[in-house]
């Protein structure tokens, strides 16, 4: 039993949309958070901001704690279209992408981080395809190049289900890859309605290493998008998520990611309400 506590929560870089270094820094202090994980490279609505942010942050007593990258060409229109081009899924992005993650790696090392996450795609359920085989090659890859920076490489959840992701994890490990690890979003079991989030959370806990705290609204349409609301209106239920935690002893990172809305600021606030009142209710 290890208790949770607001030390452990920290907010992504992107969720902010900062304008520059000094905006990042201005943001973590007005949030009174001191952990930060970092997009390395743009992506989406994203600048990829990195230079000056380390010193930037130390100035308010906050410091980068992992990063995250993005990969090339990804399309969230719809379920389909995510689908067929995310992550390093894509043939005709795998070679840029493959530099992309040399560049992410390779900050990642300069600002002495233990590990970076990222999207790896739609895993194919049938282990014996030829494109699950080549997919597994391409992660296989990607976890090599951020190996040899000395760097861990952690799959954000959402995209399969708990069963699938376990069951790949087994795969890698059986090929030789060890620097590997769940960074657990609960919100997107929700939006990709890929099963319920503790049950889930239960199943890969031993494997997760960070966590991103985020909610959302299921799909009434199948095939469809959930809905991401501010954390404490949507369908986690963070007692339950916060116990699961508790219970099995995790001491990482939480980081607050907030991908819609007009108030950004108001949202990772309430976020970070909700999660402090809740880890008091918990003990």
């Amino acid at each position: 039993m290890t208790t949770q506590t607001p030390q452990q929560l920290g907010v992504c870089s992107w969720s902010m949309l900062p304008q520059n270094a000094d905006d990042m820094a201005r943001i973590m202090g007005e949030l009174g958070l001191k952990k930060l994980q970092l997009g390395l490279v743009p992506h989406r609505d994203d600048a990829g901001i990195v230079d000056g942010v380390p010193e930037a942050l130390e100035k308010v007593g906050a410091r980068v704690v992992s990063g995250m990258f993005g990969t090339i060409g990804e399309d969230y229109t719809t379920m389909e279209t995510i689908k067929v081009t995310g992550g390093i899924v894509p043939d005709e992005h795998w070679e840029a992408n493959q530099e992309v993650a040399r560049g992410a790696a390779a900050r990642a090392k300069r600002f002495g981080l233990p590990a970076v996450m990222f999207h790896a795609g739609f895993l194919p359920h049938d282990m014996a395809s030829a494109e699950f085989q080549k997919l597994a090659g391409r992660i296989e890859a990607v976890a090599g190049i951020f190996g040899e920076q000395g760097l861990d490489m952690m799959f954000e959840t959402g995209q399969e289900t708990a069963d699938d992701l376990w069951a790949f994890f087994d795969h890698m490990e059986e090929r030789g890859v060890s620097n590997i690890g769940v960074n657990f979003d609960p919100a997107n079991m929700i939006l990709y309605d890929k099963g319920e989030p503790i049950e889930a959370l239960r199943k890969l806990l031993p494997r997760v290493k960070s966590i991103h705290i985020k909610d959302a609204v299921r799909t009434t349409t199948p095939g469809d998008w959930g809905a991401e609301v501010p954390v404490g209106e949507g369908q986690v239920d963070w007692h339950a998520f916060l116990s699961v935690l508790s219970e099995g002893g995790y001491t990482g990172d939480m980081h607050i990611e907030r991908e819609g809305g007009d108030d950004r600021m108001g949202d990772a606030k309430q976020a970070i309400d909700v999660l402090t009142r809740v880890m008091a209710e918990v003990g």
